[in-house]
């Protein structure tokens, strides 16, 4: 079994998510309901580290990183080794080119 680290990045994009649904939303149970199947979904990795697309198929440049859907959101990992590494969890509508490249998405 693969291990699963994650990020303090994508720690924080997920207090940041719990935060944002909880208090914009005003809307608790959601905010734990939907952390709840994010983190399900990425410790599927630990079973199938391959699950995830490759990021490169989409972006059009050579990289090492991958991409697992977790519902409207976005987990952004690299393999090593016998470690999956969760580099960022962002929601679906975010830039990830800019926030993982600093580069504009054309897109």
């Amino acid at each position: 079994m693969t291990e699963i680290k994650f990020s303090l990045e994508a720690i924080s994009d997920l207090q940041q998510t719990k935060a944002y649904i909880t208090n914009e939303l005003c809307n608790e149970q959601a905010a734990v309901n939907t952390i709840a199947k994010i983190t399900k979904r990425i410790r599927m990795l630990a079973d199938f580290p391959a699950s995830g697309a490759p990021l490169f198929s989409i972006v059009g440049f050579e990289t090492d990183y991958r991409f697992l859907a977790c519902g409207k959101y976005t987990a952004l990992y690299r393999i090593e080794d016998q470690t999956v590494h969760i580099i960022r969890v962002l929601y679906g509508r975010r830039s990830f080119m800019q926030i993982l490249f600093g580069e504009p998405d054309d897109n």
